[in-house]
């Protein structure tokens, strides 16, 4: 039994892929043309007699050629291979687009290893009607999961989804990553001032003022300042 795709990439992925947060252009602002990146297999086709690697190559050529209809900058056609990340790197589109059929699965575990120190919204054209996947899919960072949806008119709204949708997530990461920030945070200067209290006789304002001054004549945040005073006390035991 094949293991589960989210499983396998977040092996791969790691924490990162949740981690980072990308402000991204919309496909109406003029000054700054979103960059897409599609991965699709190769146009040429080895044997012409090769029915399923012909239909691969009509599919991408249909969506390159829907891109290109929409007025949007299409700045790469790219394999899903291992050099996939490098490219990217070199590239830094604001929009990865995976065109896959069968392979769907391997193509889509590429791109998460690609992306995954610096995520991009994904968005999966595929002719496979089989979405056993698309659960895992969407966990693991598609933002559009689209079967049988090359029609010209239809990619751009699509896009426009998948955009909003990656800003939409990625804003509510930053805020769970703030929340727990914070909490840390507090429970650190929580442990200060109670050193403060036992080690100096301090009352409890009488200690948080003391870490605040502390704070803002060294230019510190709070959490910062209490963080540090308790790692020199365990230093010096």
């Amino acid at each position: 039994m094949p293991v589960p795709l989210l499983r396998q990439i977040k092996a791969f992925a790691g924490p990162a892929w949740h981690d980072s947060c990308t402000t991204l252009p919309t496909m109406n602002e003029p000054k700054q043309a979103l960059r897409i990146v599609v991965i699709a297999p190769e146009l040429a086709v080895a044997d012409p007699r090769d029915r399923h690697a012909l239909r691969l190559a009509e599919r991408s050529r249909m969506l390159r050629i829907g891109l290109l209809e929409n007025n949007l900058n299409l700045v790469a056609v790219l394999p899903a291979d291992t050099f996939l990340s490098e490219r990217l790197a070199q590239l830094q589109p604001d929009l990865v687009i995976v065109d896959a059929e069968s392979e769907a699965r391997d193509a889509l575990e590429h791109v998460v290893m690609a992306t995954r120190d610096a995520p991009r919204p994904i968005v999966l054209f595929t002719n496979d009607d089989d979405t056993t996947h698309v659960r895992d899919a969407v966990a693991a960072g598609v933002c559009a999961y689209v079967v049988a949806g090359l029609a010209p008119q239809r990619i751009r709204p699509i896009l426009d989804v998948a955009l909003a949708r990656f800003a939409h997530e990625q804003a509510l990461r930053s805020e769970l990553a703030d929340a727990k920030s914070e909490l840390k945070d507090r429970k650190t200067i929580d442990r200060a001032k109670g050193l403060l209290m036992q080690r100096q006789g301090l009352s409890e304002p009488a200690a948080y003022e003391k870490l605040r001054k502390t704070a803002m004549e060294k230019g510190l945040k709070l959490g910062e300042v209490a963080r540090r005073m308790l790692e020199m006390v365990d230093l010096l035991g």
